[in-house]
């Protein structure tokens, strides 16, 4: 079953953003990650806050997810990250395959 990682994002140091996206997105491919919204226009349709940058990346399960989540490789994003920008960062389960 597929597993996602959501993130809403706000950048702090675009220059760091960057490095810190490039280096999430080797890891991300990795372990068989594709990101499915990279930052697109967003509008509220309903309710509020107004959205940040908003990350969806699927991965092939939720066990994959946490291998990249902890690999080595996405440890050096995480470095970037405590600088170039603040997020919140979910994980979730999608749905069974019919």
């Amino acid at each position: 079953m597929s597993a996602y990682v959501i993130s809403e994002v706000d950048v702090r140091d675009a220059a760091g953003f960057e490095t810190y996206r490039t280096i999430a997105a080797k890891a991300i491919a990795q372990y068989g990650g594709r990101y499915l919204v990279r930052g697109g226009a967003a509008s509220i349709a309903e309710g509020g806050p107004p959205p940040k940058n908003i990350i969806v990346v699927e991965f092939p399960s939720m066990e994959k997810l946490r291998q990249w989540y902890a690999s080595p490789g996405y440890a050096q994003a995480l470095k970037v990250r405590r600088t170039a920008l603040d997020r919140r960062l979910i994980f979730i389960e999608g749905v069974p395959a019919a």
